[in-house]
């Protein structure tokens, strides 16, 4: 229960994002918690996803970069633990454009470690199951002792983030602790990744984007649990160890396309077949025994959650132009 967690003040990197903002809304959720947002605000970030924490006063933002030093070091000194959140984080992106996300994900965590090595301040690294490589077609899920075999530089940039943690832990001590999660869904997220670029397409009867013939498979969890589990192991998880999230729905692209036409009512013909990715991982899966054993289960069901992200787009579009404006429109 919120109420037996103790009292904290946690900064939290890139809380104007996606995932960052849920971050928020549920450790503000706990009455004892205090939370330090440092973002960037880079185009995937936004103020208005934090706007009903403004007036609150156990939240602070500050604008800044995870890679500036004395930034980072005034703020850790002052806070108990630290979630690490602030990332670059589309694979497209990064394949047009590496150097970003090696500023970020890489150099930007290593300026957090600095930080909280002095303190020995526990850290939480967001992470992705993308680290691990494409998973065969019916191949048994990854376990958290896979080997780590990044195949875009956007994941290529969070292995390294993650090895710099377990450095920083075997050589100083530093208490690290990485959760490697599935694809989340839900509401804020930026209209570049699919759902959201599926979505909005079908409601404006264009074509909607999928990758060759659509046979890769996704699994998708809520943002709401994939939240909760990340911060299950912020409160339970051993120092040194990394975490699997999923516990999600599996399902290849085409499917995921044509459930999304069915909730639009836009038409399948609609579904339009592009270029594939370089280096497209076919499949991730994930074993999530080791943070169920923390106490951890999934409680939306994929269906409900999935109609529940398409009804909030359709309904703040105000939101979705203003994250577009000045960064070209959706493909």
């Amino acid at each position: 229960m919120t109420a037996s967690i103790p009292e904290s003040h946690v900064l939290l990197t890139g809380g104007a994002g996606f995932i960052g903002s849920h971050l928020v809304d549920a450790l503000l959720a706990r009455p004892a918690t205090r939370v330090s947002v440092l973002d960037k605000l880079t185009y995937a970030g936004a103020r208005e996803n934090l706007a009903e924490h403004e007036e609150d006063s156990r939240f602070s933002f500050v604008h800044g970069d995870v890679a500036d030093a004395d930034v980072v070091a005034s703020l850790v000194a002052g806070v108990d633990r630290v979630v690490h959140a602030a990332a670059e984080t589309h694979v497209d992106r990064s394949i047009s454009g590496p150097a970003p996300f090696l500023a970020t994900n890489v150099v930007g965590t290593q300026v957090l470690l600095e930080a909280c090595r002095t303190k020995a301040t526990p850290l939480l690294l967001i992470s992705t199951d993308e680290v691990y490589g494409a998973n065969a077609p019916g191949g048994a899920p990854f376990t958290e002792d896979a080997t780590l075999r990044p195949r875009s530089p956007y994941a290529a940039s969070k292995a390294s983030a993650e090895l710099l943690g377990g450095a920083w832990f075997s050589t100083y001590g530093t208490p690290v602790t990485v959760v490697r999660g599935t694809n989340a869904f839900g509401p804020r997220q930026f209209p570049e990744k699919v759902i959201p670029v599926l979505t909005l397409a079908a409601f404006d009867g264009r074509p909607l984007p999928v990758y060759g013939r659509g046979e890769q498979q996704r699994e998708w969890l809520y943002v709401t649990d994939w939240v909760a589990g990340a911060l299950a192991v912020m409160d339970r998880g051993e120092p040194g160890a990394a975490y699997n999230i999923g516990g999600g729905r599996e399902l290849p692209n085409l499917e995921l396309a044509r459930r999304i036409c069915a909730l639009t009512g836009a038409d399948e013909g609609l579904i339009t077949s592009v270029a594939d990715r370089p280096g497209h991982d076919f499949r991730y899966g994930l074993d999530n025994e080791r943070l169920e054993a923390l106490g951890w289960v999934p409680q939306r069901s994929f269906d409900d959650a999935l109609a529940e992200t398409v009804a909030w787009y359709r309904d703040h579009r105000g939101w979705v132009d203003a994250r577009l404006a000045g960064v070209g429109t959706v493909a």
